[in-house]
C-alpha cells in the first residue's frame, strides 16, 4: 500500500492506495503538454460590487460549488445563530441549503437572488 496526501477544495486528506497488479509498475509516461487556455470570454452576468474584505474573526460563507442562488433567508444586519439558514443554492438540479456556522450578525450579503456563483465566491459574511 502506498500513502498519499490529496488536497481537495482547501482540505487535506490522507489516502492509501493498494496496487492490485502482480507486475512491477511500468515507467510513467511523460504527461502531454497542456493546451493553451482560450481567450477569456465576457462574463454572462455582472457580479455585485466588490465589498471590503472580512475582518479577522468574521465567518466568510463561500460557495461550496458552482450554482445559482434561489433564495436568501437573511438580511444585512440581522442576528443569526449557528445552524440558521442563510440561503439556498441550486447546483446540479438540486437545492442545497447553506447554513451559518456560528452565532453573529450578518455583515454582508455578497450575492442576489438568481445570481450565479463559482466555487469559493463569497456569498455572505457573519461577524
Amino acid at each position: 500500500m502506498k500513502k498519499f496526501r490529496v488536497h481537495v477544495n482547501g482540505k487535506s486528506y490522507e489516502v492509501e492506495v493498494e496496487e492490485i497488479s502482480g507486475s512491477a509498475p511500468a515507467a510513467a509516461p511523460k504527461p502531454a503538454a497542456a493546451p493553451k487556455p482560450a481567450a477569456a470570454a465576457a462574463p454572462a452576468a455582472p457580479k455585485p460590487a466588490a465589498a471590503p474584505a472580512a475582518a479577522a474573526g468574521d465567518e466568510v460563507i463561500a460557495a461550496p460549488m458552482p450554482g445559482k442562488v434561489l433564495s436568501i433567508a437573511v438580511q444585512q444586519g440581522q442576528a443569526v445563530k449557528a445552524g440558521d439558514l442563510i440561503l439556498v443554492l441550486e447546483a446540479m438540479k438540486m437545492e442545497n441549503e447553506i447554513f451559518c456556522g456560528r452565532d453573529g450578525v450578518v455583515k454582508q450579503i455578497g450575492v442576489s437572488v438568481n445570481a450565479t456563483v463559482n466555487t469559493g465566491d463569497t456569498m455572505a459574511v457573519i461577524g
